[in-house]
Parts: structure tokens; sequence; C-alpha cells
């Protein structure tokens, strides 16, 4: 069975496992506005970017369109939106 990271999360989370904040976001400008609510739930400044796919090794690999890697850091609110635009293609 393959699962996405923020499924498996979801799972333990039932069942009392402590688990860091995240959310799921489909376009750039959902990003950010996941990024503005974690910000206000723990006030964090950075944020990590992820691509939810079946494979290993996201951080290695690219994304062929924008060269972008399957998990970036962005440093503020600011580059939120261009990280996951980066891995998202959009």
């Amino acid at each position: 069975m393959n699962i996405h990271e923020y499924q498996g999360k979801s799972i333990l989370k039932s069942f009392g496992v402590a688990i860091q904040n995240g959310y799921v976001a489909d376009t750039p400008d959902a990003a950010h506005e996941v990024a503005v609510k974690l910000a206000e739930e723990t006030g964090t400044g950075w944020f990590v970017v992820k691509a939810q796919i079946h494979a290993g090794g996201r951080g290695k690999g690219t994304v062929t369109e924008t060269g972008s890697h399957g998990v970036v850091l962005a440093k503020g609110l600011d580059e939120v939106k261009g990280k996951a635009a980066g891995i998202l293609g959009g």
C-alpha cells in the first residue's frame, strides 16, 4: 500500500501520536494561505514545502520543468508561493 506522508501523519495522529502541524495545498496561493495559518498557530517564519509523491528521495530529485527539488525550505512567507510554484509548476 502506498500512502502520502500527510495521510500517514493523519493516521498516526488519530491514534494519539504527536506529530508536527502540516497542511496540504494544491496551488501556490493555497500554499501561502496555509503558511500564514501555520505562522499564526506556531509563530514560525520558516516553512518546508514538500511534494507529495509515491517515491523516496524527494529532496534529491528535481522537477523537470522548473529544476526545483521536491523538498524545499521557504525562509519566510514571501518565499512560500515561489517555492510551491517550483514544485507544482504553476
